[in-house]
């Protein structure tokens, strides 16, 4: 294990921060990894103004794309070759496996990379002419950015707003969940050395942990925070929404889910299986497109139900740490207690519990926040268990009669984020995806990512996208240039 960061970056400066402090814990062990003291809602404000100075710095301000694509690439080179301690820092902090703490990892660095080409390219526009003058439309850096992320992936969530906001130009204050500050503190610290290699103002990226109640609010609060994105809860997000629409500045929210996975009666049986599996139990169901609501034919429902369930069943649940470990702890102890409350819930509402449904028992999971990977059924889509937003292992099977009362039940949601479909009919899932209401859908596939491809909400799932070769642009602000190509004056005056 690395030597875990307590220190935290404000204004390009690492100290330890003035507010409360805050203990993370392993949540396979529930012993205490380190104590971080947070930022102040003052180092808030102090980290803003520095940003905002060095964003004006024309070491960074006349920085010529190109020039600034390098920078990227060697955040990238660098965060790859600390792959292996990030991914050790995170499997510490939140629990997740090794070998998927490796991948978001990796992913980080290649976001970086990604963003890095995707600058290179970016072209600003002649536009057509309409008069005696060329048109211009380019593009400028909007100044201070605050980057507001989740607990459950922390170091990809981080690349996917930092890398884009520094290509535009920008200045970052980031924010990680008070529960898992310490991969974000240490890609801060491969991201200030990059900033200094290059000769650029650290306070470029500034990383404040702390509650949402102060670090958050007087981040996004801050009038010289001008553009806010954020991953998180809904109702946070509506929050952000109105200060944001107060304030007049742009905002990017990636909210919650409760994604359907569909199983039609053609689906290769062995490859849906897999995929559904994945789709909600990998992270510990930790993931806001996990497969959460699974809708399987009726006339395969009970053989393909009963298969899954045996699967689950085999399922090796473990710390992060161990090679074997396929589900490993909640994040929390009171993350674990939430999720438990809404499998008590769903009995309440008629619920037969198949598999799961409490705690592991045994010595090697008394201390931490292990729950049983859990599958349910006999439920409708209209109770509160098959509504509402669960982030656990916690999956609701439900059987469907004909497409049309698939699309209606599995659209039937305040969310819309994802959605899996499992089929061999090409044409059946053309017709099914364009007709769900969810800002991705995979086919034959799930939970896969690519940083060339935008990734967005609907409905409560969100607002903006992020991703693609538009995530540079969704951080910077367009201008229109006129240059007048006439020797005669104006004529209204004559």
């Amino acid at each position: 294990m690395p030597l875990l960061p307590t220190d935290i970056l404000i204004a390009g400066q690492w100290r330890r921060g003035a507010g409360e402090p805050l203990d993370t814990v392993d949540p396979a062990t529930g012993r205490v990894l380190a104590t971080v003291h947070s930022a102040s809602a003052a180092e808030v404000a102090e980290a803003a103004e520095a940003a905002a100075q060095a964003v004006a710095d024309p070491a960074w301000r006349d920085m010529l794309a190109h020039e600034r694509a390098r920078l990227l690439h060697r955040i990238a080179e660098l965060t790859e070759e600390a792959a292996p301690e990030l991914a050790a820092v995170q499997t510490a902090d939140t629990g997740k496996t090794l070998t998927e703490t490796r991948a978001l990892a990796l992913s980080a660095a290649g976001t970086f990379r990604y963003m890095a080409a995707a600058l290179e390219t970016a072209e600003d526009a002649v536009t057509p002419s309409r008069g005696p003058y060329v048109t211009m439309s380019v593009y400028e850096p909007i100044g201070v950015v605050g980057a507001i992320n989740p607990w459950n992936s922390p170091v990809a969530s981080d690349a996917q707003k930092i890398a884009p906001a520094l290509a535009a130009g920008n200045a970052v204050l980031l924010k990680p969940a008070a529960w898992t500050p310490l991969v974000s503190l240490a890609l801060g610290r491969l991201i200030t050395r990059a900033l200094d290699e290059f000769g650029l103002p650290t306070a470029l990226l500034s990383v404040l942990p702390g509650s949402g109640r102060i670090v958050g609010d007087a981040l996004v609060r801050h009038p010289l925070v001008a553009r806010i994105g954020f991953t998180g809860g809904t109702e946070t997000g509506r929050s952000i929404a109105a200060i944001a629409g107060e304030k007049l500045v742009p905002a990017s929210l990636e909210l919650g889910g409760k994604s359907p996975t569909i199983v039609r009666a053609d689906a290769d049986i062995e490859q849906a299986l897999a995929g559904v599996l994945f789709g909600i139990f990998s992270s510990s169901g930790q993931s806001c497109i996990a497969g959460s609501r699974l809708f399987v034919a009726r006339e395969i429902y009970d053989t393909f139900v009963g298969e899954l369930v045996e699967r689950v069943r085999k399922l090796r649940v473990g710390p992060g740490t161990d090679p074997a470990t396929q589900v490993g702890p909640l994040v929390h102890h009171r993350h674990r207690g939430s999720v438990a409350a809404y499998v008590d819930l769903a009995r309440s509402e008629g619920a037969r519990v198949l598999c799961g449904g409490s705690a592991p028992q045994g010595e090697r999971y008394q201390d931490g926040a292990y729950y049983l990977p859990t599958v349910l059924d006999g439920l409708a889509n209209t109770s509160r268990t098959c509504q509402e937003e669960i982030f656990g292992p916690v999956l609701v099977a439900l059987p469907y009669d004909d497409e049309d009362d698939l699309v209606r039940q599995a659209n039937d949601s305040v969310y819309g984020l994802a959605c899996g479909i499992w089929t061999r009919d090409l044409r059946a899932a053309w017709r099914i995806a364009r007709r769900i209401e969810a800002g991705t859908v995979w086919i034959n596939t799930y939970k896969q990512f690519s940083a060339s491809t935008p990734f967005s909400g609907w409905k409560d799932s969100g607002l903006g996208t992020e991703k693609g070769r538009d995530a540079i642009r969704a951080y910077q602000r367009q201008k229109s240039l006129y240059w007048g190509t006439s020797d005669l004056p104006l004529p209204w005056a004559n």
